[in-house]
């Protein structure tokens, strides 16, 4: 079987949920003996390779606009893919979704992965917003199947266009690398399970405004907590793939209460992150199923997240969420955590394995 990828800006290194997500499923899915090509966008590409772990790897020319990159390079590799001659072409994400249709057209069996309501986010605009809406209504409609990475997803497809048959397939985590990074730690002056830890892409509905904003709180109610040597810090890890008014207002924020910016990170020295950290806060008003909780959770780290419904799916305790947008709740959460000896939480990550989630995707395939 040839089998096609379309949707993600590419893998590997790119950051982005829906990135980890085909990151980790595609070159399973090459295990097992298919021929995979994924599609990059080339303005986000900063290496050569044609192939990697099995996977068949095309770039794109693609504008880097964030209005329309996304549908004019998912034209593009559906054109791709037919030349190719693929017989399946799996599209990611609502927006890419617009192009369901024209991969039928050419006569190709299309599988649509929802990861989430894009039009839920802060970032689009009314235009925008009404075309994610219509690509979400084309691939649930037309692709000839449809999966789903959370249950909150698949009860609104069932709801709104009455697609019954949607697959829920949750979104994965790898194993854990703990490890130790002693000399980027010194580099960045942070101190082993001394930090608070933030990890995602800088875009408003991440919502880590409010975790600056409730640690500069907790610094000035609570200034005992600090005048210690060595007090906690707040380490965000992420950045923003477009720079705009949001995020160089969360940096320069950020900057003026010292907070550690690290940049996007992967490999070491993400791993050292997550292996270290006190405790990792999420919270956003927008997810499909977060990988980057997920991976906190597989790194056994206590967690403080939004009470949105995505994050609510994920089954934690009542006392490791906060209601989304109170500050006051999530800066007595932070008092907790750093009033409280650092410690690890067991989590069941069991139906979050990606071996079990790329034979269930493969079922799909096969079933086409």
């Amino acid at each position: 079987m040839k089998l096609f990828v379309t949707g993600t800006r590419g893998i590997p290194d790119i950051m982005g949920g829906v990135e980890t997500h085909c990151e980790e499923l595609f070159p399973r899915i090459a295990a097992k003996g298919v021929d995979v090509t994924v599609a990059r966008r080339k303005s986000y590409v900063h290496d050569s390779l044609k192939e990697w772990k099995g996977v068949r790897l095309l770039d794109i020319e693609t504008p880097k606009k964030k209005s329309f990159e996304a549908i004019v390079h998912t034209y593009r590799a559906v054109l791709a893919a037919k030349r190719m001659g693929a017989d399946v072409i799996h599209i990611q994400a609502i927006g890419p979704a617009l192009m369901v249709p024209f991969a039928k057209l050419l006569g190709m069996k299309v599988v649509f992965t929802h990861h989430g309501p894009d039009y839920d986010r802060d970032k689009w605009g009314f235009a925008a917003k009404t075309m994610l809406k219509l690509g979400e209504r084309m691939g649930t409609k037309h692709a000839d199947a449809v999966i789903v990475i959370s249950h909150v997803i698949k009860q609104l497809l069932e709801k709104k266009y009455g697609r019954n048959d949607c697959r829920l397939i949750y979104n994965g985590v790898p194993e854990p690398d703990m490890c130790e990074y002693p000399e980027y730690f010194d580099q960045l002056g942070i101190q082993s399970q001394n930090y608070i830890l933030g990890m995602c892409r800088f875009v408003p509905e991440k919502n880590l405004h409010h975790l600056v904003e409730a640690f500069a709180r907790l610094r000035a109610e609570s200034p005992e907590l600090f005048a210690v040597e060595n007090p906690v810090r707040l380490v965000l890890a992420g950045d923003t793939d477009f720079e705009d008014d949001y995020s160089r207002a969360l940096k320069k924020s950020a900057a003026e209460n010292g907070v550690v910016l690290t940049g996007f990170v992967k490999g070491r020295k993400l791993h050292s992150l997550l292996t270290n950290a006190r405790c990792y806060v999420l919270p956003s008003s927008h997810e499909g199923l977060p990988i980057a909780l997920l991976e906190a959770m597989s790194y056994k780290l206590p967690v403080i997240v939004s009470d949105i419904p995505a994050n609510k799916e994920v089954g934690l305790p009542d006392s490791d969420y906060f209601h989304v947008g109170d500050v006051d709740a999530l800066t007595g959460k932070l008092r907790n955590v750093i009033s409280a000896p650092a410690g690890q939480c067991e989590y069941d990550m069991s139906k979050y394995d990606w071996d079990t989630i790329a034979e269930q995707v493969m079922d799909v395939y096969r079933k086409l």
